[in-house]
């Protein structure tokens, strides 16, 4: 079993086919066959199920094609730092909604001074896409905010995140001075889409003191749901420093929730398996020295 045995079986999957496979490494499909065959005589196990002209990766293949991804990729990043290859080096970082809009520019402008040389490529998803982004080697990190359920990640903890239940400045609830979890009950609610850990998690603190909202809007969009919010359309749960320029503004109103407080942790994670390049190794560093233990 060999490198190149890898990155066939790896096309393989990726282009759907040997035929198309065959094509991107510019090699003949018997010799994509052959070597398919021979990973699979060499492992004695099956990798392809081949069902009415198509192929379908085994529990086997899915197995394989885990651990081929980051074979490569570590592999590549060998190739690169033996060989001293001049090309620019790059990072491709993951980050969630709410670290996308109020962190990851001040992270970006350390990172610009320390690796002017590094291009960095910035993918901002909801954290469970973000968690199966690292999980496919899509990005180098995450830095993301809630749970990750993967055992194959190594999580570091940044920041301490605070949520906040908001309305607009006409809603009923705005001129309250305190607000219990029975006020809630019952209120339109606009929330972010499934797979959101803002979502989530306030929603089962809802559900296990018996409140029941209305969701009358759900968006992805982060700013869509600040101006349902602004124009009266219902409460909805944000991190304090997502709203925090409208909350000055006096646009949106922090409702003043008596006796309870939501707190999550924003991560850093990185793949086990993740060769830590130089970029990586920086990009931590900054991490630590800007936000480790901030609130």
């Amino acid at each position: 079993m060999t490198i190149r045995h890898l990155k066939i079986f790896t096309a393989v999957v990726d282009e759907g086919g040997m035929s198309k496979a065959a094509k991107k490494l510019h090699i003949s499909q018997p010799t994509v066959s052959q070597a398919v065959a021979e990973l699979e005589k060499y492992y004695g196990v099956k990798l392809f199920e081949r069902l009415s002209q198509k192929i379908y990766l085994t529990r086997e293949g899915e197995l394989m094609l885990s651990f081929s991804r980051h074979i490569l990729d570590s592999f590549d990043q060998m190739e690169e730092a033996v060989s001293h290859a001049a090309e620019r080096s790059t990072l491709r970082i993951g980050c969630s909604v709410s670290v996308g809009i109020c962190l990851i520019n001040d992270i970006l402008d350390e990172a610009g001074k320390r690796m002017p040389e590094c291009e960095i490529s910035v993918m901002v998803a909801n954290s469970s896409d973000i968690e199966q982004a690292i999980l496919n080697n899509e990005v180098d990190m995450g830095i993301v905010e809630g749970i990750l359920k993967s055992t194959d990640l190594h999580v570091t903890p940044v920041c301490e995140d605070e949520l906040v239940i908001v309305c607009g400045k006409n809603h009923s609830l705005a001129r309250q001075k305190k607000i219990t979890l029975d006020m809630l009950e019952g209120q339109h609610y606009i929330s972010r889409e499934s797979g959101s850990t803002e979502r989530n998690q306030i929603e089962k603190l809802f559900e296990d003191q018996g409140i029941h909202l209305k969701r009358v809007f759900s968006s992805t969009n982060t700013e869509a749901i600040k101006n349902a919010v602004i124009r009266g359309r219902g409460i909805a749960v944000f991190s304090r420093r997502v709203v925090e320029k409208e909350w000055k503004e006096g646009e949106i109103v922090i409702l003043p929730l008596e006796g309870v407080s939501a707190f999550r942790t924003i991560h850093m994670a990185i793949h086990k398996s993740k060769y830590l390049s130089t970029s990586v190794k920086v990009m931590k560093e900054i991490l630590t020295e800007l936000y480790y233990c901030c609130s």
